[in-house]
C-alpha cells in the first residue's frame, strides 16, 4: 500500500511526534492563533485526526499584541513515566515553557517556566532518569544548540547551558532533538534555514554532552533542487513505530505558479527512515520526500471525515476553529442565537495587529470552495462582517457586507502591502451567501442570495497571499470576521459555514 504526502495538510509546521504503545501524538506550531500548539492521533502515521490544543487559556497562552508569525514556534512532544509533555516557546511573551497532562486531549497543566534561553525547545528523558533540554539560541560560545539538564519539576537548570553542536555549516541551525538510540546520543538537528534550502544534519555521540561526530553522509534530509513539487522539507522529528520500523515526520512545502510561491503554509510530511550497517539514519527515498511513498506496515485505522457543512449547532467551537490572537470578551457566542455563530465587531480591523472579532480555519486543498451564510443588519457606517482569505495584516482578501452612507453595500477588498483595491455593488436584502473558490493560482469571489444567482465580485492571485510575497511562517486562513467602532455593534449571524475540496 502507499500514502499520499502530505500527511496533516495546511499550515501545521514543525511537526514533533512521541508514540504510547500502538497510538501516536503530533503536536505543531500555531504562531499567532488561539487555542495553541494543535494535537493529533494516529494508529498508522498516515491517518491523522485532531483531539485538541495544548494551550487552551489566555493564561497558558498571552497573545495580545504579537505579530504576524509571532507567538508559539516550534514544540516538542514527548511522553514519560505516564505524562505528556510539551515544551515549546512564546516568543511574543513568556519566553521557553513547558504544559505536561495525562491525557493528550487535555486538560493541560499551567506553563513551567525553563531556565535555558532560545527557541525550539526540546527534552530527552535519559534512562537513569535525568532529562535534558535542548535549544538553539547564541552564548559564550557562539551560535548553535547549547543543551543543559534541567530540573523537571522547577524547569531550573541542574547544569550549566554548554554548546553541544553548531550543525554543519548551514544557516540557523535549529529545531534540535536529542535521542539515546543503542545506547548513543543522536542529536538531529535543521539547517539551512526553513526555506528552500532547509535540510535535515544529524550527529552522534556516547555522552550526553557530547563531542558529537557529524553524519558523513549529511544532509540525512533535504528536498533542495527536486522537481517534485515539494520543497524546504526538515525540521523533522524520528519516532520508532511499534512494529519496529523507524518513521520521520517533518515540515515541507507544496509550490504552485511560476514564480513559485506557497500559501497553504508549512505541511505535515511523513518518510520511512532506513538505518546504514555503520548506524546512521537515512530519511526518505534517499533523503528525499515523494509526493507518493510506500505506507507503513501497520493496520490501517481510519477516521470519519468531517461533514463539510458547520451548522454551528454545537454549544462548543469545533477544534479545528481558531482566533487571531486571543478573543475579546463577548465578540463571539454559539449560544445567544441557536444554531448560529455571532460574531460582534471589534474596532481592530483585518489591516492592523490586532484582535478582530474572527474565527478561522486552516486552508488545506489548492482547490476548494469556503462559502458562509451570514445575517447582518448594520447601523453604524463602517460596520462590517463577512469572509477573508488571511494570510496577515498586509496580505487578505476580504468578501463583505459593509454599511456605508446609510446603505448596506457587498464589497470586494484586495489587500497586498500599501496597495488596496476595492470593488463595491448594492447588497440584496436578507440573508447573503459569500463564497472564495480556491484555484491553484487564484480565489474567486462571488455572493448569492434569495433574489439572484451567484454573482461574481472579482479575483485575487494566490500567489500575492504566499510566503514568497508576505514573508513570516504562516498560511493562509478562511475566516469569517466582524469589524465595528460601535459601542452596541450590529451582530454578525453566520448560519453555517461550507469547507468542500474538489478536484
Amino acid at each position: 500500500m502507499q500514502y499520499t504526502n502530505p500527511v496533516i495538510p495546511g499550515f501545521h509546521p514543525d511537526p514533533s511526534i512521541c508514540r504510547v504503545g500502538e497510538d501516536y501524538y503530533l503536536a505543531t506550531s500555531s504562531f499567532e492563533y488561539f487555542p495553541g500548539v494543535p494535537i493529533f492521533h494516529s494508529k498508522d502515521l498516515v491517518h491523522w485526526r485532531q483531539i485538541g490544543h495544548c494551550l487552551t487559556t489566555e493564561q497558558q497562552l498571552p497573545l495580545t499584541g504579537a505579530w504576524s508569525s509571532g507567538g508559539i514556534y516550534a514544540p516538542t512532544l514527548r511522553y514519560h513515566d505516564g505524562w505528556f509533555y510539551m515544551v515549546t516557546t512564546n516568543v511574543s511573551g513568556g519566553g521557553s515553557f513547558f504544559v505536561k497532562a495525562h491525557n493528550p486531549e487535555g486538560p493541560w497543566s499551567e506553563p513551567i517556566q525553563v531556565a535555558q534561553k532560545g527557541i525550539d525547545p526540546s527534552l530527552l528523558f535519559d534512562d537513569d532518569g535525568r532529562v535534558y533540554l535542548q535549544s538553539p539560541t547564541t552564548g559564550v560560545e557562539g551560535d548553535g544548540i547549547y543543551q543543559c539538564e534541567m530540573d523537571l519539576e522547577t524547569g531550573g537548570r541542574r547544569s550549566e547551558s554548554r554548546l553541544i553542536w553548531k550543525g554543519t555549516g548551514g544557516a540557523h541551525p535549529e529545531g534540535p532533538h536529542l535521542y539515546k538510540i543503542n545506547g548513543l546520543y543522536y542529536l538531529m538537528i535543521a539547517e539551512g534555514g526553513t526555506e528552500y534550502g532547509h535540510m535535515e544534519t544529524i550527529a552522534r555521540s556516547n555522552q550526553p554532552f557530547g563531542p558529537f561526530e557529524p553524519c558523513p553522509h549529511n544532509p540525512i534530509l533535504t528536498n533542495r533542487s527536486m522537481g517534485n513539487g515539494i520543497h524546504a522539507t526538515g525540521h523533522a522529528d524520528l519516532i520508532e513505530a511499534h512494529d519496529g520500523t523507524w518513521w520521520a515526520v517533518c515540515l515541507g512545502i507544496r509550490t504552485v505558479s511560476y514564480p513559485m510561491g506557497h500559501h497553504l503554509g508549512r505541511e505535515v510530511f511523513l518518510a520511512p527512515v532506513n538505518w546504514t550497517s555503520d548506524g546512521w539514519p537515512v530519511v526518505g527515498n534517499n533523503t528525499h520526500i515523494e509526493p507518493v511513498m510506500d505506507a507503513p506496515k501497520l493496520p490501517q485505522v481510519l477516521w470519519p471525515d468531517k461533514p463539510p457543512r458547520d451548522d454551528f449547532d454545537d454549544e462548543k467551537l469545533d477544534m479545528m476553529w481558531t482566533f487571531l490572537r486571543n478573543p475579546a470578551g463577548g465578540s463571539w457566542s454559539l449560544t445567544e442565537r441557536k444554531g448560529y455563530l455571532v460574531l460582534y465587531g471589534q474596532a481592530a480591523s483585518l489591516d492592523e495587529v490586532g484582535t478582530p472579532a474572527f474565527v478561522g480555519r486552516r486552508l488545506c486543498h489548492f482547490s476548494c470552495r469556503a462559502v458562509a451564510k451570514l445575517e447582518f443588519e448594520p447601523q453604524h457606517d463602517g460596520e462590517e462582517a463577512g469572509l477573508t482569505m488571511y494570510m496577515d495584516e498586509e496580505h487578505h482578501y476580504d468578501l463583505a457586507i459593509k454599511f456605508i452612507q446609510g446603505r448596506r453595500k457587498l464589497i470586494f477588498r484586495r489587500t497586498v502591502g500599501s496597495m488596496q483595491m476595492v470593488e463595491l455593488r448594492d447588497c440584496p436584502e436578507g440573508a447573503i451567501e459569500l463564497q472564495f473558490q480556491a484555484l491553484p493560482e487564484k480565489f474567486v469571489a462571488s455572493f448569492r442570495s434569495s433574489q439572484t444567482g451567484e454573482i461574481e465580485m472579482g479575483w485575487g492571485e494566490t500567489h500575492l497571499l504566499s510566503t514568497e510575497v508576505a514573508g513570516g511562517f504562516v498560511g493562509v486562513m478562511a475566516a469569517m470576521y466582524a469589524i465595528s467602532e460601535a459601542q452596541n455593534p450590529a451582530p454578525a449571524s453566520f448560519d453555517w459555514f461550507d469547507y468542500e475540496p474538489f478536484q
